[in-house]
């Protein structure tokens, strides 16, 4: 059966044009293959994973889309953590491979590391892209080294994980196409109990405290209800789930802009209003960014148009059907415009944008 070229059929927005040509790699080799081919006779390329980041045009793409849909995954011992005692293992996976199916698998191998990160759409290729985060954890933390495919100069090169510059949502693969990322190593480790408990909505909603560890069945089993219950697992059914995921990044303030945001939210909100702020060892304050859309007026299924605010959660902008590219964008240049207004922070979207900007 041959594949659609219409991109909407291959993004979890289910928006986008079409394709002028589309081509499926089914191993590390033909990945390399067909780009530096596509490359070599000036096409322009887009490397596609599961299109779970992904804004696209309604006027589509105008070259070669290639679907990487490689699958192979080896484990390999690499030693003992001295820390912990427990067994260090390398999980080594395709680019192609699906994400949270990985991340199963590694629960029920007893392999900890990235079981936080259970429900996230999309395939192991762009976790690094993005460093892909949830609930306290981020695929830099386990992730040791990355094969990509260098476009300048035609050579396959390993990456370690400073090499990869990953800072929050991003990393030295963003932004540009130079790099193709083909295959990504994780270093884990090999033990029934989880990571530390990092993000207090999963401890409470488990009953710990913050830093303690709990059974890896158990810490993935909350984590998918958690995001169930905001529309952010994937669900054919629930329209409420036809989104990019977070829209927006959480912004990270200076102390002197936090400081102004602080007295424009106490204008606005009153005194007395709790904020929710995470501080780092700098003095910058990361702010939730779905709590200044929610108290920007942006609530739960804000929106006249075909593209909606989620029912869930006011990070997921959705396709609840009907919707258009633009239809989206114009939501979330609203969306923004008014956050900016209410609070003086400007938002920064979080999916890729391909053939449109915000």
């Amino acid at each position: 059966m041959p594949v659609s070229t219409m991109l909407a059929d291959h993004t979890t927005l289910g928006l986008g044009g079409p394709a002028k040509a589309f081509r499926t790699a089914g191993s590390t080799d033909e990945l390399v293959s067909l780009v530096t081919e596509a490359d070599r006779s000036g096409e322009r390329v887009l490397v596609l994973g599961g299109g779970s980041n992904l804004v696209v045009a309604d006027d589509g793409f105008p070259g070669t889309v290639i679907l990487v849909a490689s699958q192979g995954v080896t484990t390999a011992a690499a030693g003992t953590d001295p820390e912990t005692g427990e067994e260090i293992v390398l999980l080594r996976s395709d680019a192609g491979v699906e994400w949270d199916p990985l991340v199963e698998r590694t629960v029920a191998e007893g392999l900890n590391g990235v079981e936080f990160l259970s429900g996230i759409p999309g395939r192991v290729g762009s976790t690094p892209i993005q460093n892909v985060g949830a609930y306290g954890q981020d695929v830099s933390q386990t992730i040791r080294e990355v094969l990509v495919l260098d476009r300048t100069t035609g050579e396959l090169v390993t990456m370690s994980n400073t090499d990869c510059g990953f800072t929050y949502r991003d990393s030295t693969f963003k932004g540009h196409d130079r790099y193709v990322v083909c295959e990504v190593v994780f270093e884990l480790r090999r033990g029934p109990l989880s990571r530390p408990v990092r993000y207090a909505e999963v401890a409470r909603a488990m009953g710990v405290e913050a830093g303690e560890r709990v059974p890896l069945d158990q810490a993935r089993e909350v984590v998918l209800g958690l995001r169930k219950g905001k529309g952010m697992v994937l669900d054919p059914a629930d329209p409420d789930t036809r989104s990019a995921g977070s829209f927006f990044t959480n912004p990270v303030l200076s102390p002197e802009e936090y400081a102004a945001f602080r007295e424009r939210a106490a204008e606005r909100l009153g005194a007395d209003t709790e904020i929710p702020g995470h501080p780092d060892d700098a003095g910058n304050v990361k702010l939730s960014a779905a709590w200044l859309i929610d108290r920007a007026g942006f609530t739960k299924g804000y929106g006249d148009g075909p593209a909606r605010i989620s029912g869930k959660h006011t990070l997921a902008l959705t396709n609840p059907g009907g919707s258009t590219t633009a239809d989206l964008l114009d939501l979330a240049r609203e969306v923004r415009a008014g956050v900016e207004e209410a609070f003086g922070v400007r938002l920064v979207n979080e999916p890729v944008m391909l053939g449109v900007n915000l």
